[in-house]
């Protein structure tokens, strides 16, 4: 395989273990793979970065083999000791933090400040698991019985598959892999198949902890492919949580997959989030807000301000200010230090770009400013502001770029009800100083997303809480507050300490 990179701004990846050519598959501490090829492509261009072999489904079954002989090893570990071993995957994150997190930039497409800030995610995700390893603390329960004690513990599930999507190819593999690890579970992962310099250049680092420590490699599994390999986990008995990042439809059919075999999934699927600005709302506060919301990242976060709904009051003021703001955006190469907004992920999300456009324009929307593609070589698009009816059958969907609906509103109820009116339940925010406005907004007759915000974005979520929507996004929860339980299951112990058996009170049982 070759070892150098004939442009001069690839030799970096050198320093994270990768190669014009590479191996997909890691499993049992051995790197193999006899599937397919596929190309890594840079979107900021779409020129190649380096290929990868894809694991076949044999290479998956020998991975699995090594990940269940290693399982009973990793889950009768002290969890403070796998969580030493987190802590040391931080490290080595930490150590390739800037490379990595240009590497990210290079192959999703994100700015830089954005790459590197994943990756920074990964690492503080880590540092919460290695305290979490020390509180994966049960409940006592009073017993109604004399004599009697009752406890829930906590136990490791063994294994837990982890697919994740190409817009987060490194942080979300950390909010799931952290926790699952320091819970006792070894982890199988597969990474975005148009992401797999991410997925190895990430998995080097953690095989390394592995290697150092001497622990078995099959406790860590990386598995580079596409729909086969997904369909394999989602199909594998061995696995009792799949965790799936990525489209509604493809969820939902690894739902139906993995229920067939009492397996437990944990979606995190699309968004269509809103952001309501009321009538006392700090204007130039929520001017920024909304625009780092809908162009951050492209506007390919599941998190994205998608609908921005405004008070008729502030309406025209808010206007001008977000046109104002998104005319200074630069967009550009996604590793130049000025750039605001980087390129769509891929030739498709150009074509299914232009095709939203096409769609808003026929259903009566008015563009306010963008809806183009820019002439070059990259997957570049304008930042784009439309007005359009909350009718519109295109406003339901999940257009994966920087489109932002504008809709004018003249109460807090309208505003509610229409934020609740789409399938999607991921992420919301409103802007308000009006303390009635806020708890009625955070309340049960409120928002009904996962996330619930006010006077902040809908993206650039916190590790400490939990993180997930309901409806079509999917009910799951990663990261913060008790999703560790996900990655567990309970047992409900009663002891009984004493020499009766309260419910056999008089019978004569002999002797």
């Amino acid at each position: 395989m070759g070892v150098e990179f004939e442009r001069e701004d690839y030799q970096f990846l050198t320093e994270l273990g990768l190669a014009p050519e590479n191996l997909g598959c890691y499993g049992g501490g051995v790197w193999r793979a006899n599937g397919p090829t596929v190309t890594s492509v840079n979107p900021s261009d779409n020129e190649p970065i380096a290929t990868v072999r894809e694991a076949s489904l044999e290479d998956y079954e020998d991975s699995m083999t090594a990940c269940a002989e290693a399982r009973r090893m990793w889950m009768l570990m002290p969890a403070p000791k796998r969580g030493e071993i987190v802590r040391q995957i931080g490290d080595g994150l930490r150590a390739k933090l800037p490379l990595l997190g240009k590497l990210v930039s290079l192959e999703m497409g994100k700015i830089l400040a954005e790459g590197i800030g994943e990756v920074q995610e990964f690492i503080d995700m880590c540092d919460y698991a290695v305290g979490l390893s020390r509180q994966l603390s049960g409940s006592i329960i009073p017993s109604e019985r004399p004599n009697h004690a009752m406890m829930e513990v906590w136990n490791p599930l063994g294994i837990v598959g982890v697919i994740t999507a190409f817009n987060f190819p490194c942080a979300v593999l950390g909010w799931n892999a952290c926790i699952a690890l320091v819970c006792g579970n070894c982890v199988v992962w597969k990474g975005a198949p148009t992401t797999p310099l991410v997925t190895l250049a990430t998995t080097r680092i953690i095989a390394e902890v592995f290697e150092k420590n001497k622990l078995p490699g099959g406790i860590f599994t990386c598995v580079c492919g596409g729909a086969e390999i997904g369909g394999a986990i989602a199909h594998d008995a061995r696995i009792p949580l799949v965790s799936f990042t990525g489209s509604t439809k493809v969820g939902m059919l690894v739902q139906s997959i993995v229920h067939a075999r009492h397996g437990k999934v944990l979606l995190e699927l699309s968004g269509n989030n809103a952001i309501i600005v009321m009538d006392d709302a700090v204007l130039p506060l929520a001017v920024r807000a909304v625009l780092f919301a809908a162009v951050g990242t492209a506007g390919q976060r599941c998190t994205t301000c998608r609908r921005l709904i405004v008070h008729e009051k502030v309406y025209d003021d808010m206007l001008e200010g977000l046109l104002k703001a998104y005319k200074q955006v630069k967009v550009g190469n996604a590793v130049e230090g000025n750039t605001l907004c980087g390129p769509l992920h891929s030739k498709l999300s150009k074509t299914s770009f232009e095709e939203g456009i096409e769609k808003i324009k026929a259903q009566g929307g008015k563009i306010l400013t963008g809806g183009s593609v820019i002439d070059r070589a990259g997957n570049f698009v304008e930042p784009t502001l439309v007005e359009i009816s909350h009718d519109a059958e295109i406003v339901r969907e999940e257009l994966f770029g920087p489109v932002l609906y504008v809709f004018k509103i003249k109460s807090l109820e309208e505003a509610i009800e229409m934020n609740n009116s789409v399938p999607q339940g991921l992420s919301s925010s409103i802007f308000t100083r009006n303390p009635e406005t806020i708890f009625t907004w955070i309340g049960p007759t409120g928002s009904d997303c996962g996330i619930v915000n006010v006077n902040i974005p809908t993206n650039g979520a916190e590790i400490g809480g939990a993180f997930g929507g309901e409806k079509a996004t999917g009910g799951g929860r990663e990261a913060g507050s008790d999703s560790w339980k996900q990655y567990m299951h309970r047992a409900t112990c009663t002891i009984n300490y004493g020499k009766d058996l309260p419910l056999a009170q008089g019978i004569n049982f002999g002797g």
